[in-house]
């Protein structure tokens, strides 16, 4: 299959719906990284998409992370390139000015799931199994795996499943935290969707401010955050969206977002 189709992407009602695209496994690749990167970039600029929604082709995979074969040489150098790739695609994604579901249709391993965890929301298929079995190859998580799984889930669950290699079901996944919903099996992606389009009620700007409040708690303390809700709040009123807002409420009509 061609790289040029690696990452694909179709937009409806305000959502784009990115489907991995490396069959058998979806797994990541120098080239689908990049795509990645550059797709976030491109739907940050448009303005009549409000979230996306992330999952892979087929029913068996979600993905598998990256093609170990990429790393059998021991080429430090070819290492080096794919963390860099890894951790430019998925902190893009991380920063996405809306609000990101990744659908979990199948195995999440390794990239897999760190791709899962760089989304705001997952939902979890039934039968899907995640897992970050880095260590059990020689390897780590390189792409957020051991930061952003520890936010989600506590120290303790990070290192059951990071430094013993175990593998979390969907269900189990729903009571650690790692996933907010689970869908029966072939189910996720319209979940997903559903949950994705409800956005389009909220004020774009509005859940870009929120959205980075909310993910500033991982690295600034309280005060800050306090002073940061006052300061983006009075912001608001710099957008056609928060007069739009107020005077749709008033006036008992749907607002009209201008995402700006």
């Amino acid at each position: 299959m061609s790289d040029d189709n690696a990452i694909l992407v179709a937009i409806n009602n305000h959502v784009a719906v990115v489907t991995m695209n490396t069959p058998p496994a979806n797994t990541w690749t120098v080239e689908s990284l990049g795509q990645l990167k550059a797709l976030v970039e491109s739907l940050n600029q448009n303005k009549d998409v409000y979230a996306l929604v992330i999952t892979g082709q087929g029913e068996r995979f979600f993905s598998a992370g990256a093609d170990l074969n990429l790393f059998a040489s021991g080429d430090k150098a070819i290492a080096f390139d794919m963390a860099q790739r890894f951790g430019e695609a998925f902190e893009a994604l991380s920063a996405f000015r809306g609000v990101s579901i990744a659908a979990i249709n199948g195995y999440a391993m390794g990239g897999g799931l760190e791709v899962a965890l760089a989304c705001d929301i997952r939902i979890a298929e039934a039968h899907a199994e995640m897992a970050l079995p880095e260590a059990k190859v020689g390897l780590l998580p390189c792409a957020g795996g051991t930061q952003n799984l520890t936010w989600l889930v506590g120290e303790g669950w990070a290192k059951r499943i990071i430094l013993c290699g175990e593998r979390v079901s969907a269900s189990q996944g729903l009571e650690i935290g790692l996933v907010e919903e689970v869908a029966e099996t072939g189910q996720g992606l319209n979940m997903a969707v559903n949950m994705a389009e409800s956005v389009a009620n909220q004020s774009p700007s509005s859940v870009k401010a929120c959205k980075q409040l909310i993910q500033n708690c991982r690295t600034s303390p309280l005060q800050h955050g306090l002073m940061k809700e006052r300061e983006l709040f009075v912001q608001l009123f710099d957008t056609e969206d928060q007069a739009e807002g107020v005077n749709a409420f008033l006036e008992k009509r749907q607002p009209q977002w201008k995402n700006g």
